[in-house]
């Protein structure tokens, strides 16, 4: 029979105590129950002189769950037991032997000796700031064991601790001599894949952004009860100048509100729980925003700073900016700017950048381009630099042999660069050469591993000034032979003033002019005769409408009357006005097809409009008339092929065209727009009709 040996397992860890839900277990040939859960440290028991032995102590992280997805995280410690060297003989039993160890142990109430109890453990943990003490008692098989045998593991499970603390375990008994070990463990943190879905701590929180009008409101998803999380707001930048960014503490029922001119395109946000090394979630929502991106455009600025030898830019933006610098040439403020050949930058972020060697001059500037658009410009013309607004840009190919100007869209050669108005083109092609050769020409760009491109700004007010006292001469000139041709023929001067100012007065424009307008007999070609006959006779056109023709048509007859208006109108030079409906359509379609023996014709023989087609067909053939037809777009959409050698008009869109075909040559530039408008109109109404 061994002794009694007291062992008590002692654990200390971080946080308060609690309600314990600890489970203890023995391999096979061992009997164990727990004596306290929770003893008190420093005040275990001591006991007998002979005991157990301890060989081996091991901690392993585990997980204790009150439901699924509900664990937290411990450490269980798993301690070997062996035969003492100095106690064991013959009496002490094997390990081998442990078929009645469930039996004899005492926790099932059986007094029978089948189990020597053999002491009470001891186990010890520290942290910084709490403890915890578990007293364990172990039996062991009565038996045969050799000395320094083992006789099973003592598993405890298990000792709760925050995520990613660290945890020193000591196991040592009561007895006299006792042996100490000591281990120290750290308890997984949120990397631990077994925790990242079972640890609420360890499970990211989800976050929901709702964009407004005047601001965004940012929620926690999935967040535990009761717990806080700390949101970040930050400048998401590659070159690393966004800061920290903006710090705020939510819980899971409290949103946070951000006003709208503070969102970017590169604003993201960061949220965790308030624990150690927690998971976090972050998210970008506005990568994709067109306010957000218009609101960063408006918040970044272009610099140039202008140094002696080059020109150097910094573009400073909250946002890294996916764009371009473009230098280019704009002698003109509000002309266009010639993009320089060879100098595309990409947009480097903060700071300053230089621009390939580029030498100052004021009718240099720098775009930023971004997505096809010019968002930023910034010019040097306000400087004090060297260049004249009026230089132009020459581009030299390799060496001397090959000078052109750059233009807005191409670069002309210098043998046919006349924009200076200078005589022969090729007389400033040597001048131009000249002065790049004698150095009265400013290099602005030379590429520094290549030959092969130079540009070259070259005044040019040398030769303006030269052109200007031509055109100055010449308007001198222009002014004396002028005043000696007013005084030669000033009496017709005076007339022809007289008649100008007489057709100015007058407020019929028309006045003099006749008209014959001949149409179909059908509703709409009637409604719009008396539209135009109402519009027109305000004008002062003197017209005509056939069929119709009033007292003289009864008296003559309608072909007798409408030949001799006819004729009359071909005699004195009036315009004959052929109006198109769809009746007319047919009858001139019908006029120009090559009648077969039985046909029957559509109109009777003594309709007005067939004969007057009779009329007009050989004159417009032979040119002589002034004929102009005028079709109903709304009915007729083409004008036959027998009246296409007329001029024709559709009404009421092309009204403008049609009144001045009726004018007098003086009259055909100076329309009022009101004649146009009020024709127009009468001829839309009479046509919807």
């Amino acid at each position: 029979m061994g002794a009694l040996v007291p062992l008590v397992l002692v654990l200390v860890v971080t946080g308060g105590r609690g309600a314990h839900r600890d489970t203890l277990a023995c391999t096979q040939g061992l009997a164990c129950r727990l004596l306290d859960p929770d003893v008190l440290c420093g005040m275990e028991p001591q006991g007998p002189h002979r005991g157990l032995a301890l060989s081996r102590l091991r901690l392993e992280p585990a997980l204790r769950c009150s439901a699924p997805g509900a664990c937290s995280p411990c450490l269980e410690a798993r301690l070997r037991l062996a035969v003492p060297r100095s106690t064991a003989g013959p009496g002490i039993p094997a390990a081998g032997h442990s078929g009645d160890a469930v039996r004899g142990s005492p926790e099932l109430g059986d007094p029978s000796p089948q189990h020597n109890a053999s002491g009470v453990l001891l186990l010890a943990a520290h942290t910084y700031t709490s403890s915890r003490c578990v007293a364990v008692e172990v039996w062991e098989p009565i038996g045969a064991a050799l000395p320094g045998q083992t006789l099973g593991w003592v598993t405890f499970r298990c000792f709760e601790a925050p995520l990613g603390s660290e945890l020193r375990v000591t196991a040592y008994t009561t007895t006299h001599g006792r042996r100490r070990l000591s281990q120290q463990q750290r308890v997984p943190d949120c990397s631990w894949p077994v925790a990242q879905s079972a640890v609420p701590q360890c499970q990211a929180p989800r976050l929901q952004v709702s964009p407004g009008p005047k601001e965004v409101v940012i929620e926690v998803q999935g967040a535990m009860p009761g717990h806080s999380y700390t949101l970040r707001l930050y400048h998401n930048q590659s070159h690393g100048a966004g800061g920290p960014g903006r710090v705020v503490t939510v819980s899971s029922n409290v949103s946070y509100s951000l006003p709208a001119e503070e969102v970017l395109p590169c604003l993201c946000l960061q949220v965790w729980l308030e624990t150690q090394d927690p998971l976090r979630a972050t998210l970008c929502p506005f990568s994709y925003d067109a306010e957000a991106w218009q609101r960063l455009w408006t918040r970044s600025r272009l610099v140039l700073h202008a140094e002696a030898q080059a020109l150097t830019c910094s573009l400073s933006s909250p946002c890294d900016l996916p764009a371009e610098l473009i230098p280019c040439w704009q002698p003109a403020p509000t002309g266009p700017c010639q993009e320089l050949p060879g100098l595309r930058h990409p947009a480097m972020g903060q700071g300053s950048q230089e621009l390939g060697g580029l030498r100052p001059h004021r009718n240099l500037c720098v775009q930023v381009w971004s997505h096809g658009q010019v968002r930023l410009s910034q010019c040097l013309r306000d400087r004090a630099l060297p260049g004249r607004p009026g230089d132009i840009l020459l581009l030299e190919r390799h060496g001397n042999t090959s000078l052109c100007v750059l233009e807005p869209g191409a670069c002309t050669p210098l043998a046919s660069f006349t924009s200076t108005g200078l005589g022969r083109p090729g007389l400033l092609e040597q001048e131009l050469r000249r002065d790049v050769a004698m150095g009265q020409c400013r290099q602005i760009w030379h590429h520094e591993n290549s030959t092969a491109i130079t540009l070259w700004a070259c005044p040019m007010h040398k030769y303006l000034r030269a052109r200007w006292v031509l055109a100055w001469m010449g308007v001198l000139l222009g002014a004396a032979c002028l005043l000696l041709l007013l005084l030669l023929k000033k009496e017709d001067i005076k007339g022809w003033l007289k008649s100008l100012r007489v057709d100015y007065s007058s407020e019929a424009p028309l006045r003099g002019r006749r008209a014959l307008l001949v149409h179909a007999v059908e509703p709409v070609a009637e409604r719009a005769a008396c539209a135009l006959l109402a519009a027109l006779r305000p004008l002062g056109l003197a017209m005509a409408a056939a069929p119709g023709g009033g007292s003289g048509a009864a008296a003559w007859g309608p072909l007798p009357w409408l030949h001799s208006q006819h004729h009359r109108a071909l005699r004195s030079g009036d315009t004959i006005i052929i109006l198109l409906s769809p009746a007319a359509v047919a009858a001139a379609h019908q006029w120009d097809a090559d009648p077969s023996p039985g046909d029957v014709p559509i109109a009777a023989p003594c309709e007005a409009f067939a004969a007057a087609l009779s009329c007009a067909v050989p004159a417009l053939a032979a040119g002589n008339g002034r004929y102009v037809v005028a079709r109903l777009e709304a009915v007729v959409p083409t004008v036959p092929p027998v009246l296409q050698a007329a001029p024709a008009f559709a009404l009421p869109s092309e009204t403008r065209g049609f009144l001045r075909a009726l004018a007098a040559p003086q009259w055909r530039g100076r329309w009022l727009e009101p004649y146009v408008a009020t024709v127009a109109e009468g001829l839309r109404r009479a046509v919807g009709e």
